[in-house]
């Protein structure tokens, strides 16, 4: 999610809140900026473990809606073949539920901070 966050901020954010416009979302320009922050600092926390299940419910959140433009707006396969499908997106959302439900583990930030 991490690099999914920075490419849309180094590719320029405005194109991102155009591609949504076109899709049909309200204030698209401002979605874009949220949808890119929450990417990139939610990433880095849940790499290095900090605040892990807030971050990783966000972007559940984040996959979720993303799983339902996929499938609905774009009417993408599951497996893309020669288009991009929603099976990543998806396994990502399954991911961060995990995350949710586990937490960062031993090795996290939040596991050094509840000691």
């Amino acid at each position: 999610m991490l690099d999914s966050g920075i490419g849309k901020w180094s590719r320029g954010i405005s194109g991102t809140g155009d591609w949504f416009e076109s899709l049909g979302f309200p204030a698209p320009q401002l979605l874009a900026r949220f949808v890119a922050s929450i990417e990139t600092i939610c990433g880095l926390l849940i790499i290095i473990g900090l605040f892990t299940p807030i971050a990783a419910i966000l972007i559940s959140i984040n996959m979720f809606v993303a799983t339902l433009v996929q499938k609905f707006k774009l009417h993408a396969p599951f497996q893309g073949g020669d288009v991009q499908g929603y099976e990543l997106d998806i396994l990502l959302m399954i991911a961060s539920l995990t995350l949710v439900m586990t937490g960062g583990g031993s090795f996290s930030i939040d596991a050094i901070i509840i000691q």
